[in-house]
């Protein structure tokens, strides 16, 4: 018995020869890259051209002191640099503040010296979440 594919395949033998139908595929093949090399082409030379048009984003006093601020953990030690003049607060996770800390100089060492849990350590708007063994 003959599938519908076979049935529609001799039909079509039938109607236009064999190496005529190949070079119909060909040329459709060859038709159909084209197309997506150009339409690639196409949406693609925007995004390249808005690439070199970008200017950088201008970035405050404020968002610069922020980013300059570094938390670094190590046990109960924690240094904490770029932040002279701001407060360093040591919060569990219940939402409980349990030390406030002034910081005092551009890279400050602190013992914290807490019980073992997991902490959050926020100096502006840094925020690290430490482990404590």
């Amino acid at each position: 018995m003959e599938t519908f594919g076979e049935k529609i395949w001799k039909l079509t033998e039938k109607c236009v020869s064999l190496p005529k139908l190949y070079k119909v595929k060909d040329y459709m093949k060859k038709t159909l890259l084209i197309i997506s090399l150009v339409v690639t082409l196409i949406t693609a030379a925007p995004v390249g051209a808005m690439a070199g048009e970008m200017e950088p984003a201008a970035v405050s006093e404020q968002q610069a002191d922020d980013m300059r601020a570094a938390i670094l953990v190590n046990e109960q030690t924690v240094t904490v640099s770029g932040a002279q003049g701001e407060t360093l607060e040591v919060v569990s996770l219940t939402g409980k503040v349990v030390k406030t800390i002034a910081i005092d100089s551009p890279a400050q060492r602190i013992e914290l010296n807490l019980p073992k849990g997991c902490y959050i350590l926020k100096v502006g708007k840094v925020v690290r979440k430490i482990s404590i063994r």
